[in-house]
Parts: C-alpha cells; sequence; structure tokens
C-alpha cells in the first residue's frame, strides 16, 4: 500500500464535497471506533467547570492575637469610622465584603491574614 502524504490529504479535503468528507468521517469512526464529536464536548465541559464564581464575599473568621491591627486594615478596606470597624471584627464571623471580584476578594484576604486574621472566601 503507498503511503499518503499530510499534502495529498489536505488537497483532496480542499476539492472534496461535504458529502464525501462526510464519507470518511464516518469511516474513520468505524474503523477505529472514535467519535468525531467527542473533543468538542470535553473541551465544552472543561471551560464550564473552569468559570468559577463571578462575585465572591470575605469572611472574617477569626481576629486572631491582633484584634487592633485587624481593625485597621478592616477600617482601610471598608472605608468604616473605628467604632463600626471594631463592632464587626467583635461580631466575628462576619462579613467584610460581598458580591466582588474573586481577585478582588484575595488582595483582601491576604491584607488580613497579614494582620493575624482568619480569612474565608466564599
Amino acid at each position: 500500500m503507498a503511503k499518503i502524504t499530510c499534502e495529498e490529504i489536505l488537497a483532496f479535503l480542499e476539492e472534496a464535497t461535504i458529502l464525501e468528507i462526510n464519507e470518511v468521517v464516518k469511516a474513520i469512526e468505524e474503523k477505529f471506533g472514535v467519535t468525531a464529536a467527542a473533543p468538542v464536548a470535553v473541551a465544552a465541559a472543561a471551560e464550564v467547570v473552569d468559570a468559577g464564581p463571578t462575585e465572591v464575599s470575605v469572611i472574617l473568621k477569626d481576629f486572631g492575637a491582633s484584634k487592633v491591627g485587624v481593625i485597621k486594615v478592616v477600617r482601610e478596606i471598608t472605608g468604616l469610622g473605628l467604632v463600626d470597624a471594631k463592632n464587626l471584627v467583635d461580631k466575628v464571623p462576619s462579613t467584610i465584603k460581598e458580591n466582588i471580584k474573586p481577585e478582588e476578594a484575595e488582595e483582601i484576604k491576604e491584607k488580613l491574614t497579614a494582620a493575624g486574621a482568619l480569612v474565608e472566601i466564599k
């Protein structure tokens, strides 16, 4: 059997009708036990899984050993006054910010964690 080059296959595909190409695809599926549509479905499913949430909330679970430091960071993040920020920290678990982008939530988590707090992103 003569070996066919890639260029020859591409030349055939350029000149073939849709019906002829469909026959070739069906023959390949039968011969090798594969389905031409499977990779597309897998790729689409992978995109859905990778999407992740578009909005999250940052929840302060515990203020740790440095309550004053955490209150300062909460004031900086939220723009609250001292008393309101202290009340928020005192009432753990409490939501610091909600319905924000995951990237912003990660930045807030880093700041609070650096101050000694235990933070969760939901």
